[in-house]
């Protein structure tokens, strides 16, 4: 798989070059790296004068702790995780974060096991009959305390009035061992990215119950994140960085071959170590639920849409932190709009992509509705946070001490 032109040189010369060339890249074997790993090994890195060594990580906490002591200088990160670093939850001290661009959308799902099938919970229904009138509680996994995963189960669970942290037990699992938990009867359900989902309904392990696009539309998902002393120090490296992701974004989203051809890269053993039928249904927004159920996704993921899934809108990241809010995490409203705005590296990012001719959108916020009918735009973030019925905004969170 080879990319067919050559981007631009003009950022490489002169007082444009980067300042850092060789850039340890961290990920997660995970489908939605891809535009990481193409940036990396499929020649758009090289003539924006960088050298991207690839980085897999074990668990979300050591890509966290590699990133703030400097051992990587940026990552295929979850947004809540640079977050939660910059805002000093979870137990570290607070470090100044950024993030450059949004990585992708859509295409997490939430799985339930065989076992729950065998007693008939196959709808958000009789989830929520079985939870509140069986014991013991069930068990789920996510991925990081305050990773998008976390965020997602519990949004969803709670717009199906469960209680996430009251009604149902949460444990954190790396997304490579998802299934094999699953298998081995440790939880009864997760919330993932892919390939995992589709692994566990492949092997016949689980079902497909929910994916995140169902809960919001074109969700924001991983980002490119570093600290912020990276972004000081290194600011042509950081622009070079975005330039190249975006080029590869958009490669992957060029035709379906090119899909095709990222699933082929991705199944390698140093990437995904996952089978290629395993990554590139999902990949092309073919889903089944195995529950007999097969449909084409509308909001499969995607990695470029035209440079919307790229731009770090102030809003998303503001989301984050109204979760955060509602579920404990925080004690007291921060100032959204103005951490938002130390955070995302919107002024990089414009320059970045207009350099290599992607619409570098105008707008900080964009508007959506989520599957409990709520509107998010941005506009009252500490308002949005305490309108939701279920929360624990009073409650000492156990997920502050969680890794």
């Amino acid at each position: 798989m080879n990319k067919t032109t050559v981007g631009p040189l003009a950022w490489v010369n002169g007082s444009d070059a980067p300042e850092k060339t060789e850039i340890n890249l961290g990920f997660m074997a995970l489908t939605d790296c891809a535009s990481v790993v193409v940036a990396a090994t499929q020649g758009f890195a090289q003539p924006h004068g960088l050298t991207l060594n690839l980085k897999r990580q074990s668990s979300w906490a050591n890509l966290r702790d590699k990133l703030v002591s400097g051992e990587l200088d940026a990552a295929h990160s979850l947004y809540g995780l640079i977050y939660a670093v910059h805002l000093g939850i979870g137990g570290i001290a607070p470090t100044n974060m950024a993030v450059l661009m949004g990585l992708n959308q859509n295409g997490q799902s939430i799985n339930l096991s065989r076992g729950l099938q065998a007693l008939d919970v196959t709808s958000p229904e009789a989830l929520y009959l079985h939870v509140h009138q069986t014991r013991p509680k069930l068990t789920f996994a996510q991925t990081f305390p305050t990773g998008t995963h976390a965020m997602w189960l519990y949004y969803w669970l709670a717009s199906q009035g469960i209680h996430p942290l009251q009604d149902v037990d949460s444990v954190v699992v790396p997304p490579p061992q998802m299934v094999a938990h699953l298998q081995a009867g440790r939880i009864d359900g997760f919330c993932v990215g892919e390939p995992w989902s589709a692994s566990a309904v492949k092997q016949n392990l689980g079902f497909t119950m929910a994916t995140t696009q169902t809960i919001w539309p074109d969700h924001p998902e991983k980002v490119l994140g570093c600290t912020r002393a990276f972004v000081e120090q290194y600011p042509n490296t950081a622009r070079a960085l975005v330039m190249a992701i975006l080029e590869a974004s958009r490669f992957i989203e060029e035709s379906p071959e090119n899909r095709c051809s990222t699933a082929q890269l991705l199944s390698a053993p140093e990437y995904l170590d996952a089978p290629r039928d395993c990554i590139e249904p999902r990949l092309l927004g073919d889903y089944a639920d195995g529950l007999g159920n097969r449909w084409q996704d509308p909001h499969a993921l995607r990695f470029h849409g035209g440079g919307e899934v790229n731009l770090p809108y102030l809003s998303d990241g503001m989301w984050f932190m109204t979760q955060f809010r509602r579920w404990g995490l925080l004690r007291e409203d921060p100032d959204y709009l103005g951490v938002a705005r130390q955070v995302q590296q919107l002024d990089l990012y414009r320059d970045a992509a207009t350099a290599v001719g992607v619409s570098a959108w105008g707008q900080e916020m964009r508007s959506s509705q989520l599957i409990d009918g709520k509107i998010w735009d941005g506009s009252d973030p500490a308002a949005y946070a305490r309108s939701f019925k279920l929360h624990a905004m009073s409650d000492s969170s156990p997920l502050l001490a969680s890794r």
